[in-house]
C-alpha cells in the first residue's frame, strides 16, 4: 500500500538529544583502512549512531540520495528521527566526461567523497560512513568479510527502525552484492538488534513490475527542493555524463501516475521497494528462493491477465 512503510516506533525509544558539538570533520573509522565517519553537526560518534532511526546502505556515493530519499525526507529537520548513511565503495571506476574526462581514479574518489559529505550536510544526516572499498572486492564473496563485519557493527550500534538498501532484482552486480552483504550482516545480530523493517529499493531496474503484495510504495514527495539540492551535489555524475537527477525525478513522477490504474493519484512522487524483512527474520530463507518466489508471483499475475483475453 502507498504511504509510510515505517512500523510503529518502539515505545519510549531512547532519547536522542544532541550533545555539545565536537570536531565536525571526517574521522577515521573501523578497521577498513580508507573508511571515514563524517558527522555534519559535530556530535560524538556514539550519539550519531545511537540516534539514527533510518539507516541507508548503498553501494556508491549518490545511491542513498536516489534510492533512500524516503528516509532522508522523513527525518529531515525532525527532532527525534535521524537518517544515517553508509556508502560502501569509493566510486573510482565511475564513468566520466566533460570537465571530468581527464580525472584520475584517485581524483574521482576524492571528489565523490566530498560530494557525499556535502549531501550529508544539506540533508542534515546523523552521519555518513564512507567505507571506500573497491567495487571488485565487494562483488567477490571471499573478499566481503570486512564489509559484512563493519555493516553488522554499525547496524548493531544504530538499531534502526528502518533500513534501506539495494534490492536483489537490481541489474548492477555491485548493488546486488551490497544487498547480500546487508542481509548477512543483519543475520549476525541477535533478533532484538535487527531492524524492524528492511527495504530493497529500486535503482538499476525499476520495480514497477512487482505484484501488489510484493511492492512497497514509498512517498518521496516531501521537500522537493531538498531532493533537488541533494541531486545537485553529485556534479561528477551529472556533468560527467549521467543525468541521474533528471532520471530519478522522472521515475518517481511516473511511478506515482502508473501505480494504480483505477484510482486517482495520491502522492505526487513514489519510489518502489521490495520488503526484505522476511530475510531478516528467517535465517534459513535464502535470497535466491525469496527472489524466485517474487518472480513466480509476477509470472502468475501476467498469465492471469492474459487468459481472460485470449481466444
Amino acid at each position: 500500500a502507498c504511504g509510510d512503510p515505517v512500523r510503529k516506533y518502539w515505545s519510549n525509544a531512547m532519547a536522542r538529544a544532541r550533545e555539545t558539538p565536537a570536531n565536525p570533520g571526517p574521522q577515521e573509522s573501523s578497521h577498513l583502512p580508507r573508511a571515514e565517519l563524517f558527522i555534519p553537526d559535530g556530535t560524538t560518534p556514539s550519539l550519531a549512531l545511537r540516534r539514527c532511526t533510518h539507516l541507508g546502505i548503498g553501494a556508491h556515493a549518490d545511491d542513498l540520495e536516489f534510492m533512500a530519499y524516503h528516509g532522508i525526507s522523513h527525518c529531515y529537520r525532525e527532532k527525534d528521527q535521524w537518517f544515517g548513511g553508509i556508502t560502501c565503495t569509493d566510486g573510482g571506476g565511475c564513468s566520466r566526461a566533460g570537465k571530468y574526462t581527464s580525472c584520475s581514479d584517485e581524483e574521482m574518489i576524492r571528489l565523490r567523497a566530498e560530494e557525499q559529505r556535502e549531501a550529508a550536510r544539506i540533508g542534515e544526516y546523523s552521519f555518513i560512513h564512507q567505507l571506500a572499498l573497491k567495487s571488485a572486492s565487494v562483488k567477490e564473496p571471499e573478499d566481503r568479510g570486512d564489509l559484512i563485519q563493519t555493516l553488522s557493527g554499525t547496524i548493531a550500534d544504530c538499531r534502526p527502525e528502518v533500513l534501506y538498501t539495494h534490492n536483489p532484482a537490481d541489474s548492477h552486480p555491485t548493488h546486488v552484492a551490497v544487498c547480500l552483504s546487508v542481509i548477512e550482516a543483519i543475520r549476525r545480530l541477535p533478533p532484538q538488534a535487527r531492524p524492524l523493517q528492511v527495504l530493497g529499493c529500486e535503482v538499476w531496474r525499476s520495480l514497477d513490475w512487482l505484484t501488489p503484495q510484493d511492492k512497497v510504495a514509498l512517498d518521496v514527495s516531501r521537500h522537493p527542493s531538498l531532493s533537488e539540492r541533494l541531486h545537485a551535489c553529485f556534479d561528477t555524475q551529472i556533468a560527467g555524463g549521467k543525468n541521474y537527477s533528471q532520471a530519478v525525478t522522472g521515475r518517481s513522477l511516473a511511478n506515482a501516475t502508473f501505480h494504480k490504474s483505477h484510482a486517482v493519484d495520491g502522492p505526487s512522487r513514489l519510489w518502489f521497494a521490495i520488503d526484505l524483512t522476511p530475510l531478516a527474520r528467517n535465517d534459513s530463507l535464502s535470497l535466491t528462493s525469496f527472489t524466485d518466489a517474487i518472480l513466480q508471483r509476477f509470472g502468475q499475475s501476467v498469465g492471469t491477465g492474459i487468459r481472460p483475453c485470449a481466444p
